[in-house]
């Protein structure tokens, strides 16, 4: 009986993705209001912790509220729907600001494109087709990578904080 109070891998991962997309929004809003460029790379150490620490907290709760286990298969999924979760509410929350209410953040990170382009001696008719195709291919080159590193990160942080049923019994 008490089995079936036990948190499900699905529930875990909605909650620390909520709780993720909500980071991830929160910081977006932090950076771009402090003028510190939400697209700036140098933020993606940061992430990285962040990502991790949601992970394993994520993980803990699970254990820490059922039988006292977790699998790879379970902890990784868990990882899958955090990733599913935060990046559909992040990146959509994120492509609707800079669509309908400030393009300020896309332009400066087109900018910085540019200028780095400019330092590397490029011709200006190859910059410009770069900077046209980052256009038509951001969201959607955001998306693919941010789901394969988001999943990377579950991937990795569950080899560690698996925790094998020495019974042998899945769940």
């Amino acid at each position: 009986m008490e089995d079936s109070l036990a948190p499900s891998v699905r529930t875990v991962g909605i909650r620390y993705g909520m709780i993720s997309a909500g980071i991830s929004v929160a910081s977006f809003l932090l950076l771009h209001f402090g003028g510190l460029g939400p697209f700036n790379s140098s933020w993606g150490w940061v992430r990285l912790a962040i990502g991790i620490a949601i992970v394993i907290m994520a993980h803990k709760y699970f254990k820490d509220n059922g039988d006292g286990f977790m699998s790879f298969g379970q902890g990784f999924g868990m990882g899958f729907w955090i990733t599913l979760i935060s990046l559909a509410i992040g990146t959509g929350f994120t492509y609707l600001f800079v669509t309908f209410i400030d393009q300020t953040p896309m332009d400066d990170f087109y900018q910085e494109q540019l200028e780095s382009m400019q330092e590397k001696g490029m011709p200006d008719d190859q910059i410009d087709v770069a900077i046209e195709w980052t256009r038509k291919l951001f969201w959607g080159i955001a998306i693919v990578f941010g789901f394969i590193f988001g999943l990377l990160i579950p991937l990795i942080v569950t080899i560690f904080t698996q925790k094998k049923n020495p019974q042998g019994e899945m769940m």
